[in-house]
């Protein structure tokens, strides 16, 4: 949008100046008022060809042969780069941006994705398919990419550009940047524009883990560990990888494996888990509970009690999970 801006004032600017500069000429040359000198310089500027206000003196006729040379290349080029403003959509797509600006203002508790590549748009995907509210920030648009909801070209590294897509309001931040330095450099000004936010970093080369966490990172991802262990596994155990990826797998009906927040006033508060009838009546497997310490405990057994701040860790089809959630929702 800075671009489409600082073109369209060159634009205007030039057109201001060149009919700035042959009207003062007339009235400085030929002594004529100001309408007189404006009319005269507006009709040989767009070559209009109506007759001379008055008759011209040897030095206003030089004057008109240098306006014309100078001034009417001027004006076919803003008259072309205005043309191209509409025949391109630039107008639209300044239109469009003011649009997108607006909605990002109205975005609340969302999270804001640094970095469109291969990596970015598997994110983003799956936010979107989770209804999950977030805005994308590239350095490098291409013209479809742009037609992508709340994507916005800009510097991630940038703070106004993080102010830009509300990191104030912005519940997370997930930095996928290509180099460990640009992703070191957004986890810093993210977390000093907002202590809370919960960031996840993704680091490519060793030693960089440490790095991003002292930075602020809450959790930082390594692409090439986790897909190194994946194939490994993949020869070692399939079994146990086809399970995974089947429980994990984003819109798939018959399998998946959700984390639930047990609120303040729950209605499975002070309940263990028999007590719930989570696996009785539902047939969802509670695989793990986080507690707010960030402690977990592994495969717990029908008489654990589901406690306020606690993570459940459940497996099971897609619509129990949605019954179990509204268990949870329930107040007592």
């Amino acid at each position: 949008m800075e671009k489409l801006r600082k073109k369209l004032i060159l634009v205007l600017g030039l057109i201001g100046f060149i009919v700035s500069f042959g009207t003062i000429g007339y009235m400085v040359i030929e002594g004529w008022s100001f309408l007189d000198s404006l009319f005269m310089t507006v009709t040989t500027l767009t070559t209009v060809g109506y007759r001379e206000v008055r008759e011209l003196s040897s030095s206003g006729r030089w004057f008109t042969i240098i306006l014309i040379i100078g001034g009417v290349g001027t004006m076919l080029y803003a008259l072309s780069t205005g043309a191209k403003f509409i025949l391109e959509g630039e107008i639209q797509e300044l239109i469009g941006r003011r649009r997108l600006e607006k909605k990002i203002k109205e975005l609340k508790d969302h999270y804001i994705i640094c970095g469109y590549g291969r990596m970015g748009k598997i994110i983003a995907k799956e936010l979107k398919v989770e209804r999950v509210k977030f805005v994308v920030i590239e350095k490098n648009l291409v013209v479809h990419e742009k037609e992508e909801a709340f994507v916005i070209e800009g510097d991630a590294t940038q703070d106004d550009i993080l102010k830009e897509v509300g990191i104030e309001r912005a519940k997370g931040l997930i930095s996928v940047l290509p180099t460990d330095a640009e992703n070191l450099y957004v986890v810093l000004s993210a977390k000093g524009l907002n202590p809370n936010l919960f960031i996840v970093a993704r680091a490519g080369e060793e030693g960089s883990e440490q790095k991003l966490l002292r930075a602020g990172a809450d959790r930082v991802i390594s692409p090439y560990h986790i897909g190194g262990l994946r194939i490994a596994h993949t020869v070692l155990k399939p079994a146990v990888v086809d399970f995974i990826e089947l429980a994990t797998k984003s819109g798939n009906i018959d399998l998946q494996m959700e984390e639930i927040p047990i609120p303040e006033g729950s209605g499975l508060m002070g309940l263990s888990l028999d007590q719930c009838g989570i696996g009785r009546d539902l047939g969802v497997i509670i695989v793990a509970i986080k507690k707010p310490t960030g402690d977990m405990k592994f495969n717990p057994t029908f008489r654990t009690l589901v406690e306020p701040g606690d993570t459940l860790i459940a497996l099971g089809e897609v619509s129990k999970l949605k019954v179990l959630e509204e268990m949870v929702a329930s107040q007592k």
